[in-house]
């Protein structure tokens, strides 16, 4: 099992205001999968998400990534931990503006070791002929695009992926579905996805969903549908 979670526990505040967001969730996948977390509003996955992305501490429970635990990383550990093996992918870009398409990518380029090749990159997704441009001068939907390069650039092992399409129109969420795909046939890349998309699910490996800070079920797709197949984004 490439990701294997025990019994993870997070809450936030203290005495009146103290919250259980997480309440012990137990959970793997396996390396190469697509995996998608769902939930409403409030459910806990994007804190699940932040839990396994280092960005967030645990209050207890289990986390490994590869063999390695994470859980008990100190700061100078868990930062080797994000840059060696994680990528990030928001709803909100967080593109630097005063940067070009291919510096924004370059930006995360310098942290690896091994990167993937740029103009191959830029080809995949599309960015080509927008690489000199400036996220102002850019649709949404290139935008995420750039963000995706920068996330992959580094070559990670593990892409995290928060609501990747919820800021986009059916189509372009649609083509961001058929990128992620692609590299993750190409690159054999372990995805999580957290979305409020009912459809992404039949198309990933594995679907969990999480109710209350508890997994209310999950299970493994037996035929999945093409990205550029799916209905109703």
């Amino acid at each position: 099992m490439y990701l294997e979670i025990k019994n993870m526990k997070k809450s936030y505040g203290e005495n009146g205001s103290y919250t259980q967001v997480l309440k012990g969730i137990s959970t793997g996948v396996e390396r190469g999968q697509m995996c998608v977390i769902q939930g409403a509003s409030g459910s806990g996955k994007s804190t699940f998400l932040n839990c396994i992305g280092g960005l967030d501490n645990m209050d207890s429970g289990s986390v490994k990534v590869d063999g390695m635990e994470i859980a008990d990383l100190k700061p100078d550990a868990l930062s080797d931990y994000r840059r060696d093996n994680l990528g990030f992918v928001f709803q909100f870009y967080n593109l630097i503006p005063n940067l070009t398409v291919k510096e924004n990518i370059q930006v995360c380029e310098y942290l690896s070791s091994q990167p993937l090749n740029m103009e191959e990159l830029l080809e995949i997704l599309g960015l080509t002929d927008h690489q000199d441009k400036f996220p102002s001068q850019l649709s949404g939907g290139q935008q995420q695009r750039c963000a995706i390069a920068r996330a992959l650039i580094k070559n990670p092992k593990l892409l995290l992926c928060d609501e990747p399409t919820g800021a986009l129109d059916s189509k372009t969420s649609k083509d961001i579905l058929v990128l992620l795909e692609e590299i993750n046939q190409k690159y054999g890349m372990t995805m999580l996805i957290v979305t409020h998309n009912n459809s992404i699910k039949d198309m990933v490996h594995k679907v969990i969903r999480i109710k209350d800070g508890q997994i209310s079920r999950e299970y493994e797709n037996e035929s999945r549908i093409p990205a550029s197949e799916l209905e109703e984004l």
